[in-house]
């Protein structure tokens, strides 16, 4: 039957996947593929780790779902864990990370001080696909068919430290920032961009909001890849590989931040239930055995990385933050992108001429050395 009956709103590969372990997946011929996209960065331990399918099959035997109506002992403990590491004060859970962003988002609103309704945020960002999320997503090819929208925003070109000075004023009411941005191409935005926006905001009472969807919980070797600049928003936005595949979003406030959602005005069905929860609590606790290993393993492959660089001068650069990487071509990346594939290797192409590797933090030696090697096959 194929996609007869799905919409066409994605431009998929050729690939119709079965099963996948460890780093590696398998389509329906059972040929195999190693996957250094991870499902868009979602199976940060790749595919069916032994404690996350543990803990999903436990839980699927005691609860699967409850309302938001009551409280469950899962639930409370992730968000006392996310809070804790996040330095922020109260969780709000959702399915996803676009729903987070609207949470937020939400939250600016609702806080409603005259004459402060103007957002800021940055050229090349991606913060989701609801319509309050694409209207602060610096990518007018996404926002093309969707607009006008209601939001007034000021887009600013990343770590343009003149233009942030500008934009930031007391007709502000938040400043919305990827710390690394990962659809636009990975990004990092560097430590002074970010402390200037923390103070700015701090400066002229707006607040600050960091969304970590992509590039928080470990991707760049801390939980949050704010916390490389030593400030803390007011507002952090997570999803991704928080629940281990499983749809979970959430975001965190500080305590004055969360106050402008108060009881009734916002809400979730499936938002945190207790399965995504128990797996969630689990992924946290891989995540600490695992995250000093992550700098380590990002500057290796890194530095092969720079080799095939310097062998195909189709790479104009390689940029980098933990395990986030993306290699700036000087021409389409997408060809590329399917030349891999058919070598058994997944990647994606994102902003046209930027092939992005988001790998698993299980990675070793010989998967590195097999991306490399296909891709050191693929580019001229």
């Amino acid at each position: 039957m194929g996609e007869q009956f799905l919409l066409r709103n994605y431009d998929r590969y050729p690939l119709s996947l079965e099963a996948g372990k460890g780093c590696y997946v398998w389509d329906d011929a059972g040929n195999r593929y190693l996957d250094f996209i991870t499902g868009i960065g979602v199976n940060a331990f790749g595919y069916c780790h032994p404690r996350l399918t543990a803990a999903l099959l436990e839980q699927a035997q005691r609860a699967v779902h409850f309302s938001n109506l009551v409280s469950h002992r899962d639930q409370e403990a992730l968000a006392a864990r996310l809070c804790r590491i996040s330095g922020m004060d109260r969780a709000f859970f959702s399915n996803s990370g676009t729903e987070a962003m609207e949470a937020a988002l939400k939250a600016v609103r609702a806080r409603a001080v005259p004459g402060r309704s103007r957002l800021v945020a940055l050229h090349g960002s991606f913060h989701g696909r609801t319509m309050g999320s694409l209207s602060v997503t610096g990518q007018p090819c996404l926002r093309q068919r969707f607009v006008p929208s209601d939001v007034e925003v000021t887009f600013i070109a990343p770590n343009d430290h003149a233009a942030l000075e500008a934009a930031v004023a007391y007709d502000t009411a938040a400043v919305i920032l990827e710390p690394v941005l990962g659809e636009g191409g990975i990004h990092p935005l560097d430590a002074p961009f970010l402390q200037q926006a923390r103070g700015l905001t701090r400066r002229v009472g707006a607040l600050l909001i960091a969304d970590e969807v992509q590039c928080g919980l470990g991707r760049t070797g801390r939980h949050f890849a704010y916390q490389w600049a030593g400030i803390l928003p007011d507002i952090v936005v997570v999803a991704k590989p928080l629940a281990g595949g499983l749809p979970l979003g959430a975001t965190l406030f500080t305590e004055e931040a969360g106050q402008w959602l108060p009881p009734h005005s916002h809400g979730t069905t499936f938002g945190g239930g207790p399965l995504a929860c128990r797996v969630a609590l689990e992924f946290l606790d891989l995540l600490e055995e695992t995250m000093p290993q992550i700098e380590p393993l990002a500057a290796q492959f890194l530095a092969r990385l720079e080799w095939l660089r310097q062998r195909h001068p189709v790479i104009r650069e390689i940029r980098s933050k933990g395990l986030m990487f993306g290699i700036q071509l000087v021409e389409p990346a997408r060809p590329f992108v399917q030349s891999a594939l058919g070598q058994g290797l997944l990647v994606n192409d994102t902003q046209e001429t930027v092939l992005r590797l988001l790998p698993p933090y299980i990675i070793g030696e010989t998967e590195m050395d097999e991306a490399v090697r296909v891709l050191d096959g693929v580019l001229p």
